[in-house]
């Protein structure tokens, strides 16, 4: 006979262990949720292999509440987690330079910001100089900085806090993979596990990351989400660079060309070019040292001279779940098989928004709608429509 569960999830990293832990609030520590993970170490998970990073510089005012909503999480780990909670958040803030042509779009960024009540300031070249007298300006016009709410930490400790939550409150993990679901009509009633067991649902939720795509297809749905390598580069420099923040190099120079501290080192990376990002297959890992050498570490010896001497320590490649459609994520029902929930798409956003995505889509699921911020933006019925989120500041 098969189980039977309220709701099962499939993907039990950022999205997938958030949506679990809010659910054991929304529905009840005897609600059954079993959570469905094929990769229990996490070591090819995109959260954990992720720059781990949270910041409130979007465009989109949504974007910037789901992620304000990540800082207070964070904020509040002791209270919420226990007292020996600790994720090793550095809130050093993030420093997006932008060039002439650059500036309108900063400054329009800046506004729905501050509106939002992000902590965000403006800086212009001389203050730059000031501050970070380390640092070249040669085609900086003007600088956006996050004084609070923006900062690093480390994503295995902050997953392995949401997972251990969420099972203390009553979730189950699986460690399988999903390999079928079972629909009838406009509604999906189970699914397969690798491991053979059928198992039955009332809800099925969509957040597998960068197989998001390939689990929707298993319902006979249509999701344009799918892996795509991003690389980080470890590497040592022998000056200090003292004040260092997650600094973001809009300008021509550097072309989004992001380092920041990493204890005795820093990481760095860069997304590639369009014609270059293609998907990936699922167990393609492999670094492009050509990626550094030619394009990221150019670019930062002439942002911060003291990098001409850097010295390349260790890579990893790590998989974006990318929305091919607008790079945003995709939260909520199938407006037609309504009990299939997507929590996806978050194209390198996830490990900062999944907290608050969990939520959301825990009160959807318990509520039938949205109580603390209203998502309704990200729904999937954006994308037959052709209707976009376009967010300007896209790392």
């Amino acid at each position: 006979m098969a189980e039977h569960w309220d709701v099962v999830i499939a993907g039990g990293a950022i999205m997938g262990s958030s949506t679990a832990y809010f659910l054991t609030h929304e529905l009840g520590a005897d609600a059954r949720i079993l959570v469905v993970e094929k990769d229990p170490t996490y070591s090819r998970s995109a959260t954990t292999l992720s720059a781990a990073s949270i910041r409130q510089q979007f465009s989109t005012p949504e974007n910037i509440r789901l992620s304000r909503f990540g800082i207070e999480m964070i904020r509040g780990l002791k209270p919420e987690f226990g007292a020996d909670a600790d994720i090793g958040f550095h809130e050093k803030g993030y420093l997006t330079l932008a060039s002439p042509a650059g500036v309108p779009v900063l400054t329009a960024n800046h506004a729905v910001q501050t509106a939002e009540g992000a902590d965000i300031e403006l800086i212009a070249p001389d203050e730059l100089a000031r501050r970070y007298p380390w640092m070249a300006l040669d085609g900086v016009a003007l600088a956006a900085y996050g004084r609070t709410g923006e900062g690093w930490f480390d994503a295995h400790m902050w997953l392995d806090l949401l997972r251990k939550a969420a099972r203390r409150r009553g979730a189950t993990y699986a460690h399988a993979a999903v390999t079928g679901i079972a629909r009838d009509g406009n509604r999906i009633t189970g699914v397969t596990l690798s491991d053979g067991r059928e198992i039955t649902c009332d809800t099925f939720v969509d957040a597998a990351g960068p197989a998001a795509g390939d689990v929707a297809a298993l319902a006979g749905i249509t999701l344009p989400v799918e892996p795509r390598k991003r690389f980080v580069y470890v590497v040592h420099c022998r000056e200090a660079v003292p004040g260092l923040p997650m600094l973001i190099d809009g300008t021509v120079v550097a072309s989004g060309v992001y380092v920041r501290p990493e204890g005795q080192f820093h990481i760095c990376g860069v997304s590639p070019s369009d014609e270059e990002d293609r998907r990936c297959a699922d167990d393609d890992f492999e670094v492009d040292y050509s990626l550094y050498e030619e394009v990221i570490w150019p670019a930062l010896a002439t942002r911060i001279p003291a990098f001409e001497s850097l010295k390349l320590i260790r890579a990893w490649a790590g998989h974006y779940d990318f929305n091919t459609f607008d790079h945003n994520a995709i939260i909520g029902r199938h407006p037609e098989v309504t009990n299939f929930v997507f929590c996806n798409g978050f194209s390198g956003h996830g490990i900062q928004q999944g907290p608050a995505a969990g939520r959301a889509v825990a009160e959807l699921i318990a509520h039938g709608g949205y109580r603390s911020l209203d998502l309704s933006v990200f729904d999937w019925g954006r994308l037959p429509a052709g209707r976009k989120v376009v967010e300007l500041n896209v790392i």
